[in-house]
């Protein structure tokens, strides 16, 4: 399993419990069971070939993927093979929106606002990805931007009150998530913290956002889940 990292937690969370590649393979677990490489997107001069990968997941990060750098549009072409050579993918967070924007969705700003902390998702549809039966169905969130424009043959598997695109299918094997679940009620009431500021900007009570994060036990289940997809 390839994690291709475009990203770093908030310094609270990496000082205390490593950087996003650690996370996954921390929430992942032993559902997956197969040797793990990890890919700093933004340094590395070349990407692995699409034949050593049984899956890759494509972490979170401060960017935002309308800055259009060159490492974003080297990574975007790269998806854009794996998606066509049906190997396993998925996005997570500024990820999931790489991940659209590669196969021809628009990424913007979210106008709904900035949507941080432990959220309900409402499943739409049915699908393999989530953990049957199990309730209620959390999510740690914190993003600003959204898939405004899903890609061509692209299906919406749930939603929140802020991200109408909050999980979405891209292809067969190709998945997207808004929200982080490698991230546990502690992480995710850690970058409450560190966002106190921009979350007053944005008119939220950053007190209450954080007494309200908790574990998101549904969430972190579809990261292992993919991992379980991947391994088939």
């Amino acid at each position: 399993m390839c994690v291709l990292v475009t990203g770093d937690p908030v310094e609270g969370v990496r000082a205390a419990r490593g950087d996003f590649a650690a996370l996954v393979r921390e929430t992942v677990g032993a559902a997956w069971d197969g040797p793990w490489m990890e890919v700093d997107a933004r340094a590395a001069s070349r990407l692995p070939a699409a034949r050593d990968l049984a899956g890759v997941i494509v972490t979170g990060s401060a960017s935002s993927v309308t800055e259009r750098a060159p490492w974003m549009l080297a990574s975007e072409a790269w998806l854009r093979d794996l998606v066509s050579g049906e190997v396993a993918v998925l996005g997570i967070c500024f990820g999931h929106q790489l991940l659209g924007q590669a196969l021809g969705g628009h990424v913007s700003p979210n106008p709904r606002g900035y949507e941080v902390g432990t959220v309900e998702v409402e499943v739409l549809v049915d699908d393999e990805l989530f953990p049957p039966g199990e309730r209620p169905t959390l999510a740690s969130m914190t993003h600003l931007d959204s898939v405004a424009r899903l890609p061509p043959g692209a299906r919406v598997l749930a939603r929140t009150a802020l991200e109408p695109h909050a999980v979405v299918r891209f292809g067969p094997r190709a998945l997207g998530v808004q929200f982080h679940p490698e991230l546990d009620g502690a992480a995710i009431a850690a970058y409450v913290e560190a966002r106190r500021q921009r979350i007053e900007a944005h008119g939220l009570d950053w007190e209450r956002l954080r007494e309200a994060a908790r574990d998101a036990p549904w969430g972190a289940g579809v990261l292992r889940r993919f991992a379980r997809i991947a391994a088939r």
